[in-house]
């Protein structure tokens, strides 16, 4: 499965990543949210900080909004960024 990841504010300052193309294994099908999150998570402390720590990360797939349980499908468009406050 590919699938296109954006990182977004501080996530993206912090990872130094924008956006990939990630190649992921079979192993992961039926992939989640939260599922892609630990898989990340898996890279470096950092990214196990930014992903899975106290920073409650928010999701979208192909522009939507999602919860963690939501599923990811091949060629999907993954975005995480930081909850936003406002005013």
């Amino acid at each position: 499965m590919k699938i296109k990841i954006f990182y977004f504010a501080r996530l993206k300052e912090t990872l130094k990543f924008s956006s990939e193309d990630l190649e992921l294994p079979d192993d992961l099908d039926g992939l989640s949210l939260l599922k892609l999150k630990a898989h990340l998570a898996n890279r470096s402390d950092v990214w196990r900080q930014m992903l899975m720590g106290k920073l409650k990360v928010r999701g979208a797939i192909n522009h939507a909004l999602v919860d963690d349980k939501a599923l990811i499908n091949d060629g999907d468009e993954v975005a995480f960024f930081p909850p936003v406050t406002g005013g």
